[in-house]
């Protein structure tokens, strides 16, 4: 690679453009709304929306435990009922008890697809303002369930938890290369590559599926939201893709250089030898994806989409450029190690022992 600086800029600066469209990414979950026309679910769907704007075959449910038949209960439960009238988005609710008069369950129908949005920031307000406000100082237990509050939970714990598990594993993966390659440099970079991929991956779904940029052409279809659990599971399909991708480049490269002490040379013999393993592998998983994404259920279109774009995006310009490139440039000190670290155990990838100089064969797009 004669230009190394270039070549990482533009490289770089391309999957950071295409990455900049993550800021607006906007989790949720596909409702029937986002089905086909020809499924007769949403047919059905959008006729009963339509005729019964104020019904839902998936309303609240708001469970009151305590003295339901109490005047304090009765009372809260009417200023629930003021507050439910004032909000369009509910309709007329419906108030049981059983016969102890222990439990009271409010059925309170949502004129919205109760995986959308709107139904979801209303059942928010829901249990943070509407329900503590009218059942201030009763003795009581007030819960907010239906299918909607479910979705909310869901998207809460998703949202929870999606930083940790990023954090586990970027933590997990440094600390297994540090040990692979006895570097803290080399870890540090894959693991760079592999972010720039999988966020050039999490705005093209943005750009595509949410801003509707090209959707049409590729046969793609839009949506308000990406489905709340694909950014997990790209992330874990991804990261452990191009990760393996990456130790099988790293190895031959660290093998060459344990044997010759030429990182340029290192370089080129790792890409040469490895490129067409790791583009074919590629491919083939490049394939399986982009059937998914033709298919009809647009959560899979995304998951699809995601994983075959990604790949193709790590396959080409990851590996071919910005590897080689960034390795050449820092040169010797890909092989950085602490001295304070110096007493991790050698665990090579590539074997105990490098192979004798004079048995290794010529390196591909080098000078022999």
């Amino acid at each position: 690679m004669r230009r190394p600086a270039a070549s990482l800029v533009l490289g770089a600066g391309l999957l950071l453009a295409l990455a900049a469209p993550v800021v607006a990414l906007d989790t949720g979950t596909s409702g029937a709304a986002t089905l086909p026309d020809s499924f007769e679910s949403k047919q059905g769907y959008l006729l009963l929306r339509e005729e019964f704007p104020k019904e839902s075959t998936e309303p609240v449910d708001i469970a009151v435990a305590g003295d339901v038949r109490g005047p304090a209960l009765e009372g809260a439960v009417a200023r629930l009922e003021q507050e439910l009238a004032l909000r369009p988005i509910f309709g007329e609710p419906v108030v049981e008890a059983n016969e102890a008069g222990t439990v009271a369950r409010v059925t309170v129908p949502i004129a919205a697809n109760p995986d959308s949005e709107g139904a979801i920031e209303a059942v928010r307000g829901l249990r943070d303002e509407v329900v503590p406000r009218a059942f201030a100082g009763v003795d009581a237990e007030v819960y907010v369930g239906g299918d909607t509050a479910e979705e909310l939970d869901y998207q809460d714990t998703v949202n929870f938890w999606l930083p940790l598990v990023l954090l586990f594993v970027l933590g997990l993966s440094f600390l297994l290369l540090t040990l692979a390659f006895r570097s803290i440099v080399v870890p540090a970079t894959a693991i760079a590559m592999n972010l720039l991929s999988v966020g050039a991956a999490y705005g093209l779904l943005v750009l595509v599926f949410q801003e509707g940029v090209g959707n049409e052409l590729l046969g793609l279809s839009e949506a308000e939201t990406i489905d709340a659990w694909v950014p997990l599971f790209l992330f874990a399909v991804l990261f452990g893709l191009s990760m393996d991708y990456q130790v099988f480049l790293l190895s031959r490269i660290r093998e060459r250089y344990t044997a010759t002490g030429d990182t340029d040379a290192a370089i080129a013999f790792g890409i040469g030898s490895t490129a067409r393993l790791i583009t074919g592998a590629a491919l083939i998983i490049i394939a399986v994806f982009w059937g998914f994404a033709m298919g009809d259920t647009i959560a899979f279109q995304q998951m699809g989409f995601g994983i075959a774009v990604a790949l193709l995006i790590d396959a080409t310009i990851v590996r071919s450029m910005l590897v080689p490139a960034t390795m050449k440039l820092l040169g010797e000190r890909n092989w950085y190690l602490p001295s304070w670290l110096t007493w991790l155990p050698d665990v090579r990838v590539e074997g105990a022992k490098p192979p004798p100089k004079a048995a290794l064969g010529p390196i591909p797009g080098g000078r022999h």
